[in-house]
């Protein structure tokens, strides 16, 4: 694929990072109705019943092994999504948005090739650490573990889009693993929240499921298609800067000096991976239009 591949590759896993951090930092608020596992139920619930409606996925449109690989795609991002809403209900959205994205960095080192195969994912790292800040004793440690495992869900969830994306035409992939996804956390969330549920909360879920994950979630499936895993995953690192400054913006949460240079470093590694990101073949099933529905 050609440099502009990449670069809008980039350009739509950029966006797809700025709808789930504000995502995000707004869900935090609506914890205190219902918690972080109902807050995750609400928009993944929601999400699953929109791409149904909205995309209608065919039989006939997956093999066997597609249709596998789009469950198990939910299944993770059910799993990333209910961890990672654990996390930022005990330690701040940058922090927890950097652990998780230990996962990607690790999918990036494992996938990439040439020069910045080791360069731009230990840039990113090194940020990632100046924005957690280990060596402070204040981190809850709950917290910490939900976003770590949350970032190794998150490594699975990058290389089945890619497969899901490169296997299924347009993003009637998504129509399959958004209601899974919705199915898993109803199982695990839906019991004890179910009943705290206002019409207004929904209102609100909906609105979140649509800044995420819908919107996001697309649009990484899509960059999926124009990016090497390697590339997609070192420019995750990006997701903690976003994080940080809208936790700022929207939750008063004020970054120390250590984390704005760590915003520096991650940044530096994202450009330096979008440069050199693009998939040297196309996926069988991406022809553009890239968003058909069938």
């Amino acid at each position: 694929m050609t440099t502009a591949a990449a670069r809008n590759g980039a350009l739509m896993t950029v966006a797809s990072m700025l709808s789930v951090q504000l995502g995000a930092a707004l869900a935090v608020k609506l914890m205190d109705g219902i918690g972080p596992m109902g807050v995750a139920w609400v928009r993944l619930s929601w999400a699953g019943v929109l791409m149904l409606l909205f995309v209608r996925p065919r039989p006939a449109s997956f093999t066997r092994s597609a249709f596998l690989s789009c469950v198990m795609l939910g299944i993770t991002t059910a799993g990333f999504t209910l961890l990672f809403m654990e996390a930022v209900s005990r330690i701040p959205l940058g922090t927890a948005s950097a652990l998780e994205c230990l996962g990607p960095l690790v999918v990036a080192v494992a996938k990439g090739r040439g020069r910045g195969r080791l360069l731009f994912p230990a840039l990113a790292g090194a940020g990632v650490v100046l924005l957690t800040e280990p060596w402070a004793a204040a981190v809850d440690p709950i917290g910490v573990l939900a976003a770590a495992a949350s970032a190794v869900c998150l490594a699975g969830y990058i290389l089945l889009t890619q497969r899901v994306g490169d296997a299924v035409t347009g993003i009637t992939g998504l129509a399959v693993s958004m209601p899974v996804a919705g199915l898993v956390v109803t199982m695990v969330a839906g019991p004890s929240v179910i009943g705290h549920v206002t019409p207004h909360l929904l209102l609100a879920g909906l609105g979140l499921a649509i800044l995420l994950p819908a919107i996001p979630f697309t649009l990484e499936m899509l960059a999926l298609r124009r990016l090497t895993a390697a590339a997609f995953g070192t420019l995750m690192s990006l997701e903690p800067a976003f994080a940080m400054t809208l936790g700022l913006i929207i939750l008063h949460q004020v970054p120390g000096p250590a984390a704005i240079v760590g915003i520096a470093l991650v940044v530096l590694a994202g450009i330096g991976a979008a440069r050199s990101g693009a998939r040297p073949e196309a996926g069988t099933a991406h022809r553009d239009p890239a968003l058909v529905v069938e």
